[in-house]
């Protein structure tokens, strides 16, 4: 049965479907959760790396931020359309302090129900039906949604490990550059694990001033890089806010995924255009988890510190793991993720199959992030290292790397 057959179903009355509910691209993680389930349901211990969920909680000083803002009546009224000044100072005040970037609050930064809803709406502010997109490949998914969403179209651009997976602007057709209005990137990258340098941000600055292309930099593992390197944000590089905007997310920084606080930053008239959106669509985020997101923001980041750390020392751990059985894949420089090659003689697919049911470890097929993630699972640093390093002990027994 199709996705729109699945979706109009066999009801007695007709239930009007719009055509755009069977454009959406299909869920392709949803059979992997469901998997999963199924091996848990039977009893099975299944160490779980395909996830993109932070393992850890929130810490407790934002915790308790929410806990005393949730008896503060004025939070108990419909907040701003576009949200509390002092949650926008704040995260102006955490660029400023990061990246050296200057954002003015009022007019340059605007508050999302997480960085996922932002991405996805994007397209349908800037695209009509038939325009181009430019989107990575392999790349997050939602993306896809967010173009079908517009009725635009999609054009990838391969990221290969011969060019450290960042995009080659020289190979995208003449037609795509004319036809193009918008274009996805992110770095630290899902699911590469890739970084970006200043240089790369530079080059993309001008390809999108030459071609008139507006750049959408998700920034959301932005806080998360290795080795004594901070990733670099893509509104560093000069003329940035000229031509496009950056996505940010506490879910990732500050282990906030549920919270679902994001923002847009960057160029103004961009920014204008989506509060008009959401001016239609939400009255902004209760008032106490503002609260809770300008204090993560303001107080001490000892706990990103922390956080980052516990990565690296998990990803270090797994990484000899994975070489003491003969896996050998290139270090994340950054995100959560690991991208791991597939063994000869095995598609994406049938090898994360092949670990979930022999080995009971579940990854995520490259396939699911396009065509170009063939070849390769991403697996997430979501487990501590002694749970990873089992992970890499049950696939070695396979023999695989041998």
């Amino acid at each position: 049965m199709s996705q729109k057959e699945q979706i109009q179903g066999r009801s007695a009355f007709p239930i009007p479907t719009a055509d755009i509910m069977g454009q959406l691209p299909t869920q392709f993680f949803a059979a992997l959760v469901q998997n999963v389930n199924r091996e848990i349901a039977g009893g099975h211990d299944v160490i779980n790396l395909g996830q993109g969920n932070p393992d850890t909680p929130t810490p407790s000083h934002i915790v308790k931020t929410l806990q005393q803002s949730a008896e503060n009546p004025l939070y108990h009224k419909y907040s701003p359309f576009s949200g509390y000044a002092f949650l926008k100072e704040a995260i102006a005040q955490r660029y400023k302090e990061d990246y050296k970037v200057d954002l003015d609050p009022e007019t340059e930064v605007a508050i999302l129900f997480g960085g996922k809803t932002g991405l996805v709406q994007l397209p349908q502010i800037l695209l009509n039906p038939g325009d181009v997109c430019l989107v990575p490949d392999p790349g997050y998914p939602d993306y896809w949604s967010g173009v079908a969403l517009a009725k635009a179209r999609m054009s990838f651009m391969p990221l290969l490990e011969s060019n450290a997976f960042l995009p080659d602007y020289e190979a995208i057709s003449p037609e795509d550059r004319v036809q193009a209005k918008l274009m996805y990137l992110n770095y630290p990258n899902n699911p590469t694990s890739a970084t970006a340098p200043l240089s790369f941000y530079e080059d993309t600055v001008k390809f999108a001033r030459e071609n008139q292309i507006v750049v959408a930099s998700d920034f959301a593992y932005g806080a998360i890089g290795f080795d004594g390197h901070r990733p670099v944000s893509f509104l560093q590089a000069p003329g940035a806010k000229e031509v496009g905007i950056e996505f940010y997310t506490l879910s990732k920084t500050y282990n906030m995924a549920g919270w679902r606080v994001g923002f847009a930053l960057g160029n103004a008239e961009i920014i204008s255009r989506i509060n008009l959106l959401q001016d239609h669509i939400y009255v902004s985020l209760f008032g106490g988890i503002q609260a809770a997101a300008a204090a993560a923001l303001t107080s001490s980041q000892q706990c990103v510190t922390d956080l980052v750390a516990r990565y690296e020392s998990r990803r270090n751990a797994f990484f000899d793991a994975l070489a003491s059985i003969g896996w050998h894949a290139s270090e994340p420089g950054g995100s959560f993720f690991s991208w791991l090659p597939v063994p000869e003689g095995f598609t994406s697919a049938s090898f994360a199959d092949l670990l979930l049911k022999e080995a009971k470890v579940a990854v995520a097929p490259g396939i699911g992030f396009g065509e170009h993630g063939e070849g390769y699972v991403r697996a997430g640093l979501l487990s501590d290292e002694a749970r990873l390093c089992e992970a890499a002990e049950r696939i070695g027994r396979l023999g695989l790397f041998r």
